[in-house]
């Protein structure tokens, strides 16, 4: 088990599918800022509103460095910015983390990263779930959840289906 921070996007999807109690069975804690939590209360109108307190995994976390907030919010919103920032202040093995933007920054920090699919990955891995491709499709259809083509195929690649 790993300890990791968590953006808005992969809690919203998981929330979608009624899978976010599966993020608990794959990491020890989920650590999430304050910005992500007021994404989270305050989503727009196609998500639902999800309470972190409903689950034991979440640690809730402000980021002491703001300088380093600041620095990321240059160029990303302020749930990965504080994600981010709070990351590499407590040397997380990894971020949970969607948006290409994010994902591209967490790399040149040197933080792991997990989208989505690779959280369902791990999952169907673990054994937590059967099978990946019509998670994939309900993101995809139901939230508009961007998936190329190419990736679509190598997540089913990678999960065997």
């Amino acid at each position: 088990m790993i300890l990791v921070v968590s953006d808005t996007s992969p809690i919203r999807a998981l929330h979608h599918l009624g899978l976010l109690p599966i993020l608990g069975q794959l990491f020890e804690r989920v650590i999430v800022p304050p910005a992500v939590v007021d994404e989270l209360a305050s989503p727009p109108p196609r998500f639902a509103i999800v309470d972190l307190a409903d689950y034991d995994f979440f640690e809730i976390r402000a980021p002491h460095n703001i300088s380093q907030v600041q620095q990321f919010l240059y160029s990303l919103d302020a749930g990965e910015s504080e994600a981010l920032a709070l990351a590499i202040e407590i040397h997380a093995e990894a971020v949970l983390m969607d948006e290409a933007a994010g994902r591209k920054a967490a790399t040149e920090n040197g933080i792991v990263w997990f989208g989505t699919l690779g959280i369902l990955l791990r999952a169907k891995t673990q054994g937590h779930l059967a099978k990946v491709r019509p998670l994939m499709d309900r993101l995809i259809d139901e939230l508009d959840f961007f998936v190329s083509e190419k990736l679509k195929q190598e997540v089913l690649e990678l999960a065997g289906e």
